[in-house]
């Protein structure tokens, strides 16, 4: 599914127009973009939480040349499913 067909299908599910979903699919994404960049997470309970992980530096190899190199520290987005999502699906 991608993001043309979510709209369709929030629209469709909240009786709203493509219009109305599409303006809530962005604020949705851009509210837990904003939170995540102050550091901080968005829980929904029942469907999961969206955090930041850091990732510490590292030193990696170069697959094409086997050389050593320095990987610098990090941070990355994540999603921990929550558990009645995990039942709903599994």
């Amino acid at each position: 599914m991608n993001k043309t067909e979510f709209v369709a299908a929030i629209a469709d599910k909240a009786d709203l127009s493509k219009k109305d979903a599409e303006a809530v699919v962005k604020a949705f994404t851009e509210t837990v973009e904003k939170e995540l960049k102050k550091g901080g997470k968005v829980q929904l309970v029942g469907f999961g939480t969206f955090e930041v992980a850091k990732r510490n530096a590292r030193t990696g190899r170069n697959p094409r040349t086997g050389e050593t190199m320095k990987i610098a520290a990090s941070k990355t987005p994540r999603f921990k499913a929550g558990k009645a999502f995990k039942d709903a699906i599994g």
